[in-house]
Parts: structure tokens; C-alpha cells; sequence
């Protein structure tokens, strides 16, 4: 199965709500007038696109079809997705050798079987890839990286729950270096309810990556709960104020009617979508594209 073909599946919830309800506004309207843009803006609120991002799509939109004289609305459902499209579009994220990539999220958000599947997939590239088991405050999460690692075939540094994350991250880095890694993915707690914790946490755990690992690139990626809706958007702005966030990975996007919540944040927040997660197996991670994904939710 190809990319796209992956994609179409994942999406399959969100393409049959928000695919079905565009065709019924085409179908309904005759003219682009006032009425056709409120149906429409009532649509990708409906789909998680978000108020502000809404607002600013439909805006493009009129100024589009005016500009271009484009009163098909059949025509206007295809201007809207280059629209998205340019939202969405972003610079690939440079994948350095070495680097660390710091993994960031609330529990339940499928933290660790992100890990593991993008652990799988950098080794698949031919990356030598280790885990290191940061999040030492969650019960038993270290034994669940653990179980992702041998899924994975990669390796882990782990050390006992309690202990402080930024020695495991010592240890990781140095086992790093030691194996000559291209890639050292850290799992780190996810606690927002304190926010003074988890800013002072990911600090120390950044500095020791800077001081021991200089020339390793360091990398913060967020991962986000795609059936959460806008409050995974709550979310990326807290974590986005307290790390050097570089991008977001969306999980759980095939159990999801609400697949817009990626354009929110982009836009919102400027974060791209790096990577989506469309099931459970271990190569359902796929690098986010633009196009491809505006495609799949149009049908």
C-alpha cells in the first residue's frame, strides 16, 4: 500500500463527515454568497479546523473566488484545498546525524508507541537508532518503552522509576556516543499540572545533552492526541511555552471524525505536523505531507 493509499485509510472517519458534508454544500449552492460561506465555515469548525483558522481560511477564500472571478462552488471546494494546503505546507524537519530528539506529551497520548514506531522508522532509513527512558516518574513506563525498543529492535537506556531523568539522559548519551548513534530518542514526563516541574525537568535534561553531546542537533517533538480536538491545541500551547517545540506528531488520527486540529495548530502556533500516527502496527507512523493529506480528507 502506498503513502497516499495509507493516508486515505487512516483518514477514512474524517474524509467521510468532512468529505460528505462538502459535497452536500457544493451540491446545495448554486453561488457563492453569504450563506454559502457561513454553511461552509460551519464545516471546518465541525472538522476541528479551529475559530481563528477558520476565519482565516474562508477569508482567503472569498478573496480568492473574487479575485478570480470563481462563483462555481465546485471550483471553490478546490481553491479551499490548495488554501489548506498552503497552511499546512512546511519545511521537512532536518533529520542530523547525531542528534537528540526530545519526545514530549501527556499521558495517554501514545507517547510511547510513538517512540517505538519513529524508533522503527529512522532504523528502517538506516539510522542507528538507542531509546532512552526519560520519563521515570510514570509507573511502569520505562517497562512499556522497553517492550516498544525490542518491537523496534533498537536498544534502551533505562534506569529505575524515581530516578532523575537527567541522569538517564546522561547515561543515554553517553551510550550514544559509545555507539557511534545517528539518532537518541528521549521519552520525557509529561506533567502539566506543574508547569515550574516540567519547564526546570526539560531544562536539565537540555543541558546535559548540550554539555555532554555538543555535536549532537537537539530536537523537541510534541505528541498529541488527534481525538482530544481543540484540546490538543491547549496543550501545544503550554508545552510550546516551556520547550524549543520543533513540530508535533499526531496519533489516533483513524479514530477521529475531527482531523483538523493539525491545521489549527499550525496556524495558531506555527508548529508543523512532523509525523501522524494511523493505527497500531508498527510502520503505521508516516511522515506528514501537505498535499497528500488535504487530498485524503477531500476524498
Amino acid at each position: 500500500m502506498g503513502l497516499f493509499d495509507r493516508i486515505k485509510k487512516g483518514m477514512q472517519k474524517t474524509r467521510e463527515v468532512f468529505s460528505g458534508r462538502m459535497d452536500e454544500l457544493v451540491e446545495s449552492y448554486t453561488e457563492l454568497d453569504d450563506a454559502f460561506y457561513e454553511d461552509l465555515t460551519d464545516i471546518l469548525i465541525m472538522a476541528d479546523v479551529g475559530m481563528a483558522t477558520t476565519e482565516l481560511a474562508v477569508n482567503r477564500l472569498r478573496e480568492k473566488c473574487t479575485s478570480e472571478k470563481i462563483g462555481d462552488p465546485a471550483k471553490a471546494r478546490e481553491a479551499l484545498k490548495d488554501i489548506l494546503i498552503d497552511i499546512l505546507q512546511a519545511d521537512p524537519m532536518p533529520l542530523e546525524s547525531p542528534m537528540v530528539i526530545l519526545v514530549i506529551g501527556v499521558n495517554g497520548v501514545g507517547k510511547t508507541t510513538s517512540i517505538g514506531k519513529l524508533a522503527s522508522r529512522m532504523k528502517v532509513m538506516g539510522r542507528r537508532v538507542i531509546i532512552c527512558a526519560g520519563d521515570t516518574f510514570r509507573a511502569a513506563a520505562a517497562d512499556q518503552l522497553s517492550v516498544w525498543a525490542e518491537r523496534a529492535n533498537v536498544p534502551i537506556v533505562r534506569q529505575f522509576e524515581g530516578a532523575d531523568p537527567a541522569s538517564v539522559v546522561f547515561e543515554g548519551v553517553q551510550s550514544a556516543k559509545s555507539k557511534h548513534a545517528d539518532v537518541l530518542i528521549v521519552d520525557t514526563a509529561g506533567r502539566l499540572h506543574n508547569k515550574a516541574h516540567l519547564m526546570e525537568e526539560l531544562r536539565k535534561i537540555s543541558r546535559v545533552v548540550e554539555r555532554e553531546y555538543p555535536e549532537a542537533s537537539l530536537s523537541a517533538l510534541l505528541v498529541i492526541d488527534a481525538t482530544t480536538g481543540q484540546n490538543g491545541l491547549a496543550q501545544a500551547k503550554v508545552f510550546s511555552e516551556v520547550a524549543n517545540l520543533q513540530g508535533i506528531i499526531l496519533t489516533k488520527l483513524d479514530g477521529t471524525a475531527k482531523g483538523g486540529i493539525d491545521i489549527a495548530i499550525r496556524n495558531e502556533l506555527g508548529l508543523p505536523v512532523r509525523y501522524i500516527g494511523l493505527g497500531e502496527q508498527l510502520d503505521d507512523m508516516q511522515p506528514f505531507d501537505a498535499r497528500e493529506f488535504v487530498n485524503a480528507i477531500f476524498g
